[in-house]
């Protein structure tokens, strides 16, 4: 069986992490890419046996591209703290790792996710897809600060089974989660969109949610949908709230 390195990036996960580590056991290598967590993550990472490498949060590419190259194994599993390898899934990737010379350099997975204890079956999140399973030496992320995805050298295939991804801690987490995004994707933006007007600020966010609820289905989800539509509105607007500060800025660094 080709050996497998499985890296999950923390910060103070320890709620979650137990799960996650519990399902990339079958992994030859664990690898914690901590940023200095202050609760209980990297003792419980430690009861895993995983090996701890700590380094000060950037961004969340930056984060794994720094640790891709320090896994020991040719194939990687990147899983995120929130997330957990189904056994379904598990069972897929172990007779994968049977093949000799696989002609695949990563793989997308699809993710089922839920919020608020609901398995999310609309509202955007169907099809919800991350490459997960890759070659070490052939694959790192898009320098992006938000949502950013591996670039592969070779071809790129798919898997069948799913992870589970928990994206729900507590509504304050999750608007911290909003807020930090909103933030990054500014400084994405602020060479990509050179004037804002109230399109930004009304229009964008008004469509985004009825993206979420209405095109794609996101009131098939019931309350739960509504909540999701509107903080996705919530998050574009403040997405160019930032932005617009960043503009004032530097048009004031430039006086």
């Amino acid at each position: 069986m080709i050996p497998v390195t499985a890296i999950i990036p923390t910060y103070n996960e320890e709620d979650c992490i137990s799960q996650a580590l519990k399902s990339v056991e079958f992994a030859d290598e664990i690898i914690v890419v901590d940023s200095f967590s202050t609760d209980k993550t990297l003792e419980i990472a430690k009861s895993f046996e995983a090996k701890i490498i700590q380094r000060n949060y950037e961004n969340s590419a930056s984060q794994k591209n720094w640790a891709i190259p320090q896994a020991k194994h040719p194939w990687i599993l990147l899983l995120d703290a929130d997330e957990v390898v189904s056994d379904p899934l598990r069972l897929e990737i172990q007779t994968f790792l049977k093949k000799e010379n696989p002609v695949k350099s990563a793989f997308w997975i699809y993710r089922d996710n839920f919020f608020l204890g609901k398995k999310i079956n609309y509202s955007g999140w169907q099809g919800d897809k991350v490459i997960r399973l890759f070659k070490r030496d052939e694959c790192r992320y898009e320098d992006k600060k938000v949502h950013s995805e591996i670039i592969s050298k070779g071809e790129i295939g798919f898997l069948k089974e799913k992870i589970v991804h928990n994206t729900y801690k507590s509504f304050t987490h999750y608007l911290t989660k909003i807020d930090r995004y909103a933030d990054w994707q500014s400084k994405d933006y602020h060479k990509k969109v050179k004037t804002l007007s109230p399109f930004h600020f009304v229009i964008k966010p008004a469509f985004r949610f009825i993206k979420h609820y209405w095109l794609q289905r996101g009131f098939l989800d019931g309350f739960v949908g509504l909540i999701i539509a509107a903080l996705q509105s919530y998050g574009v607007l403040l997405r160019y709230i930032y932005l617009l500060r960043i503009k004032l800025e530097s048009n004031e660094n430039r006086t």
